[in-house]
């Protein structure tokens, strides 16, 4: 054994029996414990939404357009079975589903007005597949570790079912 060695021995040594002495194999369970729980929470973050401050639809400037065709302006970035179509609005979810507080977004332009408008993208929830007029549009998507930006993922979380029934495309504001 060289002295390098010896010396690299040691020196590990002292760390390993300073770190015994200053925490236990609970304290440090407990704190790892804690940070898990912290990471698994963190991606959920920027998706959080509240549904309090959401323009009414009739604030907006000549929303015109056919809600149920998949080029209507609010759908660019929308996959799924279209709410208006499935006895909901472009903005609404039908009777009988519940609309999903997880969602992903995308950035429209309105064509009447030419304003960017920051577009959240809902499931609703608790019934089948609706099954008419599906839309795929991938405008601005992102990959699925992008999740607020993907629309291929199932959002029916924080609902009481997990069934996709449609989506509606819900106007938050003026992108800026």
């Amino acid at each position: 054994m060289s002295a390098f060695d010896a010396a690299l021995d040691r020196v590990a040594e002292r760390c390993t029996r300073g770190l015994a002495r200053a925490t236990s194999r609970r304290s440090a369970l407990a704190r790892l414990g804690a940070w898990l729980v912290g990471a698994a929470g963190l991606p959920l973050l920027p998706v959080a939404r509240g549904y309090a401050a959401l323009p009414d639809d009739a604030t907006i400037a000549g929303d015109a357009g056919d809600p149920t065709a998949c080029d209507y302006w609010r759908n660019c970035a929308i996959d799924g079975f279209l709410c208006a179509c499935c006895g909901g609005t472009a903005s609404a979810c039908p009777p009988g589903t519940e609309m999903s507080p997880i969602t992903w977004i995308g950035t429209c332009r309105n064509p009447a007005d030419g304003n960017d408008y920051v577009v959240s993208y809902n499931d609703c929830c608790g019934s089948t597949l609706c099954m008419r007029c599906q839309c795929l549009r991938t405008e601005g998507e992102k990959p699925p570790y992008v999740m607020y930006k993907n629309n291929s993922l199932l959002w029916c979380f924080g609902t009481k079912s997990r069934a996709v029934h449609c989506s509606v495309s819900v106007v938050l504001g003026i992108a800026k």
